[in-house]
């Protein structure tokens, strides 16, 4: 069933008023709802920055990146998420330089071609993703990115208004009213776009209220007067959706344990932290207090401290080092504690990071793993599954347990030669993914994912998160709720 002008499909686009206004979990909610009217649907991103992101298929069986969130909404979607739903990523290595993966696989040309120049090169390929999507579904849910009210911007635009031109999109435009001006924003936004693009804005989106909404008469009338643009929906306040946060580090106020904690644990929160959304399951769990780590003060009570992820395993490292965290990690290990490092946060962990290539940089490492990693030049981008063998000591729960993942890495990690020939030999539970320390309290793996497969969580914590399909169907019920008058705009276009 094509319901689209051009006899493709239909296209519904959220944009918003800023980045953290809800383009990511409205768009997920919207990929469930439209899946559970019986219509094929596909998410699409052309555009994501982010250090979140997922391995998932390509063309030609060759698996490719694209950002956590057109992961899940494909979850969603009920549909195998793959490279066109997100053809280009940028992955921030630092303020004014960031990693381009095109259609899946890193780019060096576009990596090194300025910003603005990039957009008529990759404009094609981003045409030709949606487009194919388009020819395979029913509907296609678009998420913008930031505001499409960037007037500086506007001219090399490839991820808002250009997109929603390009598919003839029906566009919600949703903003954060908790922050305050929501109405402001809102007009704004709309007031900047040239006519042409005004009259696809069909519906404005109040995200995060909290109150009585009768309150916020006359608002909306008086802004569809300006504009002509009618409020759609007024979305409550979602402490605890159960999806990861697409754009930055969980709010704490949402990270609560709930019932009686019995288990604290701080992931290290480092500047270029990368597939933080990988610990929304812990989030999820009941008896599970998880926190950023930031300086000493916040490790002194976590039973576990993990070092995360890194797009900049070299800086994230000397960023720990001026907060005195790395003195906090060793004491902790010391006395017991739980220490666990995944990806660049294993890479810490060991005695040194070598980097012939210029990938990251060269640095001694934490020293609580006797392991050297050398940054590879070209990147190791695939899903895993990996069988624990026996594991000692504070992880031994593990033991035996299957688990699914994937892998984002330059770095390859060995033992430290002159170590091992000393006598000094880390147990080796995967070859050349998963390492232990002698005494069991450290744990150290490539593998991305661990928490997010349910036979990890019963084997750790004796339960297990919310099915992910409860989410979604829960933010689906939510569309129901929340776009009550408006679903005929849902259901068939302004």
């Amino acid at each position: 069933m094509k319901t689209g002008q051009d006899g493709l499909a239909r296209c519904v686009m959220v944009l918003g008023t800023s980045s953290g206004a809800g383009k990511s979990w409205l768009t997920t909610a919207l990929c469930r709802w439209f899946s559970n009217q019986g219509l094929r649907v596909a998410p699409f991103k052309a555009q994501n920055m982010s250090n979140n992101a997922r391995v998932v298929a390509g063309p030609g069986g060759r698996e490719g990146e694209i950002g956590s969130a057109q992961y899940f909404q494909a979850l969603a979607a009920r549909v195998e998420p793959e490279v066109r739903m997100n053809p280009l990523l940028l992955k921030p290595e630092a303020d004014t330089r960031s990693q381009v993966v095109l259609m899946g696989q890193v780019d060096e040309a576009l990596t090194r071609m300025p910003w603005r120049g990039r957009s008529e090169h990759v404009w094609p390929q981003i045409a030709g993703a949606l487009d194919s999507l388009r020819a395979e579904h029913d509907v296609v849910v678009i998420e913008g990115a930031g505001s499409p009210a960037e007037i500086n911007l506007h001219d090399s635009d490839i991820v808002n208004m250009r997109v929603a031109r390009h598919a003839r999109a029906d566009c919600l435009l949703v903003t954060d009213i908790d922050r305050g001006g929501a109405f402001a924003h809102l007009y704004g936004t709309w007031a900047l776009l040239p006519p042409d693009e005004q009259a696809l804005i069909k519906g404005f989106v109040l995200n995060k209220f909290r109150g009585d909404a009768r309150l916020l008469a006359p608002g909306p009338e008086q802004l569809q007067q300006l504009t002509g643009v009618p409020t759609v929906a007024v979305v409550p306040m979602q402490w605890q959706h159960g999806l990861p946060e697409e754009d930055g580090v969980f709010d704490e106020r949402a990270s609560q344990g709930r019932g009686t904690v019995h288990t604290r644990i701080a992931v290290v929160a480092y500047p270029r932290i990368s597939n933080l959304d990988e610990f929304q399951p812990l989030k999820n769990l009941p008896g599970v207090l998880l926190q950023w780590a930031r300086c000493p003060a916040d490790v002194q009570e976590a039973d576990w401290i993990i070092l995360p992820g890194s797009k900049a395993t070299a800086a994230d490292l000397a960023w720990l080092r001026a907060q005195g965290l790395d003195r906090a990690v060793c004491a902790h290990a010391a006395r017991g504690g739980r220490v666990l490092g995944i990806c660049g946060g294993l890479q810490m962990l060991g005695e040194a990071l070598i980097d012939p290539h210029g990938i990251d940089g060269n640095a001694p490492g934490l020293g609580l793993l006797p392991l050297v990693t050398c940054f590879a030049a070209e990147k190791t981008v695939r899903r895993s599954s990996q069988v624990f063998g026996p594991v000692a000591g504070a992880w031994s729960a593990l033991s035996g347990v299957r688990v699914q993942g994937y892998e984002i890495h330059h770095g390859q990690t060995v033992q430290h030669v002159a170590m091992a020939a000393a006598g000094d030999v880390a147990q080796e539970l995967w070859p050349g993914l998963a390492w232990q320390s002698r005494g069991g309290q450290v744990l150290g793996l490539y593998l991305h994912g661990l928490f997010e497969d349910p036979q990890v969580l019963r084997a750790l914590f004796g339960a297990a998160a919310p099915h992910l399909d409860a989410v979604f169907d829960s933010l689906a019920a939510g569309v129901e709720r929340w776009f009550a008058g408006s679903l005929s705009l849902l259901r068939s276009g302004g």
